[in-house]
C-alpha cells in the first residue's frame, strides 16, 4: 500500500461525513454541470446491446480533441451516469482528449425499463459485454475504466476477468469500492442517516421498476423493512439464483482470491475514515504486482473535497492514473 495518496484535506473539510455529503450535494450541482458545459452539451444516449438479450444505458460525450484514448465510469450504487462525481470526471477525461462513455449499471438513471429482470450485484457478463461492444465499436483507442464504490467493485471483477473474455484495458481505477460486502452492509445498517438514505433510493427504485413491470412484480409494502441487511435478504431469495444472503454477497466480493492473477494495471483509492468501506478489509486483498493501492488518512466515501469551492481532487487522481 501507498500511505497518504498526496490528498491534502483543507482546513474544515476534515470531517468524512461531510465529505461524503458534499461529493453528491444538490448545491454542488450548478457549479459542476457549469464546469461540464461544453462537454454535456456534445454528449448523446445511447442503448448498448450487453449480450443474452441485456440493454444498458450510456452517456456518450465525444473527445474535445482526440487523442485516441477512451475511458468508461461507472457509478456507485442508486447512482447513475448523472451523478456529479461522475460528470465531474467525464469532464475532465474530455478535455484531456479522452472519450467517456458514463455507463449506467442496469435499473440505474432513466433504465429501468430496458430489463425486465431485477438489478443485483452480481450481474458483472452484463457489464463486460457492454463494455466488449464498446471495444468492437472503438478498436483502435486504449479502453480505460473507472468506478466508483459499488462501481469500483465491479470495474476491479471486469479486470480480473478481462483477459479471460477478450477485453483489453489499458488502466483501471476503483474509488472506495466494495471491498468486502458483508462488511459494508453491516456499516451502512449501523449508522442511521446511511441506512435510512439507502433505504429510501432502493424503495423509489423498486417502485418505479413494478410500475413498469406490474405483471411481474408484487413487492408487497416496502416500508417493512428496517434494515438493508433484511431487505437484500428478501430480494435475494425471491430474485436471484443464491440460495442465500451469505452466498450472493460472498458472490462480489473482491476480497480473498478474487483479484489473484490480475493482469490488468489496477490502482485503488482508499480513505482511512470512509464511514462505509472499513479499510481494515483491504488486508483481504490478494496481494499481486499489478494493483496499486493508495490509502488517505482523509476524504469519506468517494468526497476528496479540494477545497471550498467544492472542486473535487479525485479528477486530477483519476486523470492522472489514465496518463492525462
Amino acid at each position: 500500500m501507498i500511505p497518504g495518496a498526496a490528498y491534502q484535506a483543507p482546513a474544515g473539510l476534515r470531517n468524512a461525513h461531510l465529505q461524503s455529503l458534499l461529493a453528491t450535494l444538490p448545491l454542488r450541482r450548478p457549479l459542476v454541470w457549469r464546469r461540464a458545459g461544453s462537454a454535456l452539451a456534445a454528449t448523446c444516449s445511447e442503448v448498448l446491446d450487453a449480450g443474452a438479450g441485456v440493454r444498458l444505458l450510456a452517456e456518450h460525450t465525444p473527445p474535445a480533441v482526440a487523442s485516441g484514448r477512451f475511458a468508461v465510469l461507472i457509478h456507485g450504487w442508486e447512482g447513475s451516469a448523472a451523478s456529479l462525481y461522475m460528470v465531474s470526471l467525464a469532464a475532465r477525461l474530455v478535455r484531456s482528449g479522452f472519450r467517456v462513455v458514463r455507463l449506467n449499471l442496469r435499473d440505474h438513471g432513466d433504465s429501468h425499463h430496458l430489463n425486465p429482470g431485477i438489478f443485483h450485484s452480481c450481474r458483472l457478463d452484463e457489464v463486460l459485454g457492454a463494455l466488449l461492444a464498446l471495444q468492437a465499436r472503438f478498436a483502435e483507442e486504449p479502453l480505460h475504466l473507472a468506478g466508483f464504490s459499488l462501481g469500483g467493485n465491479f470495474a476491479l471483477r471486469v479486470a480480473a476477468r478481462a483477459p479471460a473474455v477478450g477485453l483489453r484495458l489499458a488502466k483501471v481505477v476503483a474509488v472506495c469500492p466494495v471491498l468486502d460486502p458483508r462488511q459494508t452492509l453491516a456499516a451502512l445498517d449501523g449508522a442511521a442517516p446511511y441506512r435510512h438514505y439507502f433505504l429510501r433510493k432502493w424503495r423509489r427504485s423498486l417502485e418505479r421498476k413494478r410500475r413498469v413491470f406490474p405483471e411481474l412484480y408484487d413487492f408487497g409494502p416496502l416500508g417493512r423493512f428496517r434494515s438493508l441487511r433484511e431487505m437484500t435478504g428478501y430480494f435475494v431469495q425471491h430474485f436471484t439464483e443464491f440460495p442465500d444472503l451469505d452466498s450472493y454477497l460472498r458472490g462480489y466480493a473482491i476480497t480473498g482470491d478474487r483479484l489473484a492473477g490480475l493482469e490488468v494495471p489496477a490502482e485503488l483509492l482508499l480513505a482511512d475514515d470512509d464511514p462505509v468501506i472499513p479499510v481494515v478489509d483491504a488486508a483481504g486483498l490478494a496481494p499481486g504486482s499489478a494493483l496499486t493501492v493508495h490509502r488517505s488518512r482523509y476524504g469519506g466515501h468517494c468526497g476528496f473535497m479540494q477545497d471550498w469551492r467544492l472542486q473535487g481532487w479525485l479528477d486530477g487522481f483519476v486523470a492522472r492514473a489514465f496518463g492525462a
